[in-house]
């Protein structure tokens, strides 16, 4: 089902591109807001630095290409790649203006005075400076490698996002170019002997390098950063059946030769220090086929993003108050020593879960713990799109094979930027004898579902978890998820047949689950349509829902009749969205607004009125047009009126907060919610932190 698109419709929508910078100047907003823990504004401005990096490598190399191929398509809202290629330009420099002002001109003092400073090299004593040089020759000097371009040596390649060093050595009456890699297995940021405070690595590497060049000392040296493009997700049509067959596990050499590429991918931006001459400048950019618009003069410190890394683990009065680890009620209830005990309580009932604020651990980690020490679990599927690190719900499924359970796992390789890991996992799995798929051809797999089968007097019974995130110890710790634990009939026999659909069986008829591509978009529009219907019959109707990207036109324009219809639409989108809200004669009736907050909101709830007969679901997708056309997404119903209640509640104290919530109005321009005089603060995330606290 495709969009249509004609000039009339270009008013109707918010550029995609510029809506995602538009999520990244409400974080940049928290790094200013002083009632926010100072070591959790660092942290902020090194999240706005990665989504900067990350848009600069995916969208705008994106653009980039499209101007260089002559594409001249239309975004939704009439821009040309040109136009939008301008316009985020303009807006990102803006942005990361005011993010350097913010780190130089807020942070770095705040710091300072905490005790935790950032400082200059330059500034420092002989005493710290004696000390930096002794760490300087025995950490960073062995690692170094200059390249040198003259007659002999061309211009080297510099991959993308690495500090790098410019050096200009003497040579007669010239200068001699000499690049230097700033190790990114060394510490950003360089504790200093006294313990008080930190050094840029890159300070300290151009404040020794007379020890690199002992005969000829440098004449200047200046900081840069290349920005590569992320290539495109890897064509799975290219592809065929037939060399599927015939050669096994060609998708993944097909995923690792993409990443190989991406490596080498053409530069999209040159950030220099800001005292770099404009002429250097454009001599770098020119051997990096650039022109002098791609160069980025930063004021400060180059790559915030690193501010992530800046560490104060002994000052936990700079940091946010660290979160009770609470266990779901009902789960907390469990003998520990009964790996059957999970799956009891399930049978009573339904369970909802609500990550952070209840144990990822304690509860998901748990199913999948527990079914591998059962008896009586035979069967385990699960999908993987990220995961950690040391991931205990990997080595659960590695220990369930070689227990003799049958373990499937779909896992998604092209899952951007966490393709070479999940490379790893399947690679790892399939050792251990895991059945592993690589998902499914064309479409990239973005379920998350689990699903354990057990064998219970006699006969088979499933048990699934469904998710709205990744099966991800690390990032459940900072996401906010939501998850749903059943063992409904007709809900587990559908996911069933999402796995086998997933490793190799042909397309099932969902009735229960929304399953993208097959059913979901019909589905949501069918809801969508059935609410105006019955506002234009004056029955209760209404439509709230919680996601983290709002773009689909086709969605939207149902969005914007049903607002017309007199359906009251609240939406609570975190990230990009393309909607107008409050248009007269067209949105008159939308509201929508995001929540910047400690953790990253990241469930899907959708809840429709149903002249008073309301339904809920819960899944992996948002309404953007490649999770309802080109990946495999679940959406499940929640059916328990108890759990329904609970999903409502949360809903409602996100559309409460008055702190953390940035509404947007018609233009797309968000505003931070204040208390009103005399109200007291209201915070979603701190609510429901003490919900979990008092259970």
């Amino acid at each position: 089902m495709a969009a249509r698109k004609n000039p009339e419709d270009y008013e109707r929508f918010l550029n995609r591109e510029l809506a995602f910078l538009a999520f990244a100047s409400r974080v940049l907003a928290t790094v200013d807001d002083e009632s926010v823990p100072l070591m959790e504004r660092v942290r902020f401005a090194g999240i706005v630095g990665m989504l900067h990096d990350e848009f600069v490598m995916k969208r705008m190399s994106g653009l980039k290409r499209q101007i260089r191929r002559g594409k001249s398509k239309r975004s939704l809202d009439g821009r040309t790649p040109v136009e939008e290629f301008e316009a985020c330009q303009t807006e990102l420099a803006r942005q990361a203006g005011e993010l350097s002002s913010l780190i130089e001109q807020k942070l770095r003092p705040a710091l300072m005075q905490a005790g935790l400073g950032i400082h200059d090299h330059d500034e420092l004593g002989t005493a710290d400076r004696a000390w930096l040089r002794e760490y300087f020759s025995e950490n960073v000097l062995p690692v170094l490698t200059p390249l040198a371009v003259d007659a002999e040596h061309p211009f080297p390649f510099i991959s993308g996002t690495g500090l790098n060093l410019a050096i200009f050595l003497p040579d007669e009456d010239t200068e001699r170019f000499v690049r230097i890699k700033v190790p990114d297995n060394r510490p950003r940021w360089i504790v200093l002997g006294s313990g008080e405070g930190f050094v840029p690595l890159e300070q300290v590497v151009i404040a020794n390098l007379d020890l690199l060049f002992p005969q000829t000392p440098p004449v200047r040296a200046h900081c840069f950063i290349v920005t590569r493009g992320a290539s495109g997700e890897p064509e799975r049509n290219d592809l065929t059946v037939e060399d599927a067959l015939s050669e096994p596990g060609s998708i993944v050499r097909q995923v690792s030769g993409e990443l190989k590429a991406r490596r080498f991918a053409g530069a999209v931006r040159l950030e220099v220090e800001e005292s770099m001459p404009r002429k250097t400048a454009r001599w770098l950019a020119a051997n990096l086929d650039l022109d002098e618009g791609d160069i980025c003069p930063v004021e400060g410190l180059l790559r915030p993003a690193d501010m992530r890394s800046l560490s104060a683990d002994d000052r936990p009065d700079l940091s946010f108050e660290k979160h009770p680890v609470v266990v779901h009620p009902r789960l907390a209830r469990m003998d520990p020593n009964d790996p059957g005990a999970i799956f009891d309580e399930i049978r009573r009932g339904d369970l909802l879960l609500h990550h952070p604020y209840q144990d990822f651990g304690g509860s998901v980690v748990q199913f999948l713990e527990a079914a591998t020490r059962d008896p009586d679990t035979v069967a385990i599927k699960l999908t993987i799109y990220r995961t950690s690190a040391q991931s205990p719900i990997v080595r659960a499924l590695a220990e369930a094979a070689r227990r003799g359970k049958e373990v499937a796992v779909v896992v998604e390789i092209t899952a951007r930027f966490d393709e070479a890991p999940n490379i790893a996992w399947g690679q790892y799995l399939e050792k251990e004898g895991v059945h592993v798929s690589y998902g499914v051809e064309k479409l990239k797999t973005h379920v998350k579902l689990a699903l354990v089968v057990r064998e219970e007097k006699g006969k088979l019974r499933r048990y699934l978890h469904v998710g709205t995130g990744n099966y991800h110890s690390g990032t459940a710790r900072v996401y906010e998820d939501i998850g749903l634990l059943t063992a409904n009939r007709a809900l587990c026999e559908e996911a069933a047949a999402v796995f086998n659909e997933l490793t190799g069986s042909t397309p099932y008829r969902y009735k229960h689950l929304l399953i993208a591509p097959h059913n979901m978009r019909e589905r949501f529009v069918e809801l969508i349509q059935r609410e105006a219907a019955h506002a234009r019959e004056g029955r209760p109707s209404g439509i709230r829902a919680k996601m983290n990207q709002l773009q689909d036109a086709w969605i939207i324009r149902e969005l914007y009749e049903a607002s017309q219809a007199g359906v009251p639409i609240s939406l609570n989108v975190r990230g990009l969205n393309c909607l107008r809200p409050g248009v007269e004669g067209l949105s008159e009736n939308i509201r929508l607004f995001g929540v910047v907050d400690r953790f990253l909101e990241h469930s899907r709830i959708y809840r429709f009125e149903n002249a008073g007969r309301p339904e809920y679901f819960i899944g992996s997708a948002d309404w953007m047009a490649r999770n309802l056309n080109n990946r495999v997404e679940s959406i499940a119903p929640v059916t328990d009126p108890a759990l329904q209640r609970e999903l409502g509640e949360i809903l409602h104290i996100y559309e409460r907060d008055n702190r953390s919530v940035f509404d947007c109005d018609s233009e797309g321009t968000y505003r931070r919610r204040q208390p009103a005089e005399g109200e007291s603060e209201f915070r979603a995330q701190e609510v429901f932190i003490e919900r979990a606290r008092r259970t």
